[in-house]
């Protein structure tokens, strides 16, 4: 049986690996990963806190990390980063529940905070409805069609890679 140091260590370690991947993601992909239509290969992760709640932290700070590098306004930095942790927190809460529920947190929560930044602190031209439909097709590509499949490769092997800490 594990320590609480142990267990401390390991969640730390996770969160700290899950942002780091996120970034680099992102960054990578920096040509679909900012803007009206965007597609980051990063939100695949957000399913992450199905097998781990250590995919909370690290989804957020790897989001925030993100933002920043990429250039991003504050409001974006801001309230694109409490999106993705609003969709963590209640992936977190839908782990037991039916795998196809999993990625609808994040894709729900950008689809409605990030046309508002687009427009109110990029300026950005197109209806606020329009970009939630932009935003909505590259959350769906990301989070459900990617996010589950990354669901499908890790769920055999979820307790090696994560420890049952579900």
């Amino acid at each position: 049986m594990k320590t609480l140091k142990q267990n401390k260590v390991l969640f730390i370690a996770q969160a700290a690996m899950i942002a780091a991947i996120y970034v680099v993601l992102t960054v990578a992909g920096a040509s679909f990963s900012y803007g009206e239509v965007q597609v980051r290969i990063s939100e695949a992760l957000t399913i992450l806190p199905v097998f781990t709640p250590a995919a909370i932290p690290g989804l957020f700070i790897g989001c925030l990390l993100s933002n920043i590098l990429g250039g991003c306004i504050l409001p974006d930095i801001i309230f694109g980063s409490l999106a993705t942790l609003i969709g963590a927190i209640f992936t977190w809460m839908l782990r037991n529940k039916n795998k196809f529920l999993a990625p609808l947190p994040p894709i729900i929560a950008n689809m409605i905070v990030v046309p508002f930044v687009l427009r109110y602190g990029y300026q950005v031209p197109l209806p606020i409805p329009f970009m939630m439909l932009t935003v909505g097709i590259g959350e769906v590509i990301s989070c459900g069609v990617l996010g589950m499949i990354l669901y499908t490769a890790l769920s055999r092997y979820r307790n090696v890679i994560f420890h049952a800490q579900v």
